[in-house]
């Protein structure tokens, strides 16, 4: 497995969010985990990411034991987090967002290359001011960025997020060819079911920060996620 999250406990303070969650992400294979608002979605995320610690329970990078390792520690060995909101440096040029990652990475102009060609829509606006951009090229770019850190692990919060529906296609379409013909693995928390599904090889639905479903993703599985929804 790239990541196992095992009888994961998480939150804030003394407020645990996620109670014993078990999470697994198979080499090479994209799984979503949805639910409702306030369900403890990216606060599993934020423990795969290493950005919270959880308080009992075991992450595992790729077979290593990685619970108590930094975030900057993960992403050496593979794991890159993308969080909710199209985050970028507004003030920045598209262009100079990804310069920001791929002048700490050798042969970083490659690394742009072939980012770039991921999403060649971002082409015509690597000039732009990343604030100027559209929702779906932000997001774009925020996984470009990303993508040059040559991860193994791909961990995507709400990709989705305030995007038009032909940029939605596209992102799916993306994330599809990267765990088949890329090598990489996805792990996306993502409210829309028709993407989710569709996208993933499998989903878990969490409700009040427990999984309640797991099961195979795929058109067919819509049913009975809404259905463990109660939508």
């Amino acid at each position: 497995m790239m990541l196992e999250m095992i009888d994961v406990h998480v939150g804030y303070g003394r407020t645990t969010v996620v109670h014993g969650a078990t999470v697994a992400v198979p080499a090479e294979a994209v799984v979503a985990v949805t639910g409702h608002n306030g369900a403890g979605k990216t606060t599993l995320l934020r423990a795969a990411a290493g950005l919270l610690r959880p308080t009992s329970g075991k992450v595992l990078l790729d077979g290593a034991d990685v619970t108590r390792m930094r975030p900057n520690e993960r992403v050496k060995r593979g794991l890159a987090y993308v969080p909710q909101g199209q985050q970028c440096f507004p003030q920045l040029t598209a262009e100079d967002n990804l310069r920001l990652v791929a002048d700490t990475r050798r042969d970083g102009k490659r690394l742009i290359r072939d980012a770039l060609e991921v999403f060649p829509a971002l082409v015509p606006v690597l000039g732009r001011r990343a604030g100027l951009l559209s929702g779906g090229q932000r997001q774009q770019l925020a996984i470009a960025r990303a993508l040059i850190t040559q991860p193994r692990l791909l961990v995507l919060d709400e990709p989705t997020e305030g995007i038009q529906p032909s940029v939605v296609a596209e992102i799916e379409e993306t994330i599809r060819a990267l765990a088949t013909g890329g090598g990489l693995s996805v792990l996306l928390v993502e409210q829309h079911i028709g993407f989710a599904l569709s996208a993933a090889d499998r989903y878990y639905v969490l409700e009040a920060g427990r999984v309640t479903a797991t099961g195979d993703g795929g058109p067919g599985a819509v049913e009975h996620v809404r259905t463990a929804m109660a939508i």
